[in-house]
């Protein structure tokens, strides 16, 4: 994973992802009340700009300074305020408990630097929040379509669930998304899904 490579790949004047929210994000958040949010891998900012449209208070992370300023302008654009971070998930630790929902999107890391992520990913949520993480699963590279095709840096539903011995697993599965290739063709990426909660006081 190298910054500079990502900021080149969001030089563009174009989004690369398009303005629209993750849809399994706004799947997944629509029965909350909104919060505190982080974004974590924020990349261009198009889901935490949807979440501070639908009344959270965001902040995103993500180490490319060139990602996060198109998310700002975005978010101009949109007329929300986000609060943008720039920093490396490898080391970042966000506020222990301050977050009602972190969301970690397709952020693919080495087993061992992902465990580190997601733990603090998991420290930042707040009694009663939220935690979603969502990334291209294991089988995706002899199933699926797209993503990357090293499988030392894919997921399963099973490795981030385990990671997560703190929180509460409401959900934990595979799941495909319908998309077009460049040729027209409607094929299927899949994906690994967890939400979990942290428990409230008792």
């Amino acid at each position: 994973m190298d910054r500079e490579a990502w900021n080149r790949r969001y030089e563009g004047r174009e989004l690369i992802w398009t303005a629209q929210p993750n849809r399994f994000l706004a799947t997944e958040v629509a029965g909350l009340s909104p919060g505190r949010a982080l974004d974590l891998g924020s990349g261009e900012g198009r889901n935490a700009v949807w979440l501070a449209e639908h009344g959270w208070e965001v902040t995103a992370v993500d180490f490319s300074e060139v990602g996060l300023a198109k998310g700002a302008k975005l978010a101009d654009e949109r007329g929300v305020r986000v609060s943008w971070v720039v920093a490396d998930l490898r080391d970042h630790l966000p506020p222990a408990g301050a977050f009602d929902l972190t969301a970690v999107l397709y952020m693919h890391l080495p087993a061992a630097e992902r465990r580190t992520m997601l733990a603090a990913a998991a420290a930042s949520v707040a009694p009663g929040g939220a935690l979603l993480v969502v990334g291209h699963d294991t089988s995706n590279i002899e199933e699926g379509y797209g993503g990357p095709q090293d499988p030392a840096i894919l997921v399963t539903p099973e490795d981030v669930a385990g990671e997560l011995p703190e929180l509460e697993i409401e959900r934990a599965e595979r799941v495909r998304r319908k998309l077009r290739t460049p040729e027209g063709e409607e094929i299927e990426a899949i994906d690994a899904l967890v939400r979990a909660r942290r428990p409230p006081p008792a």
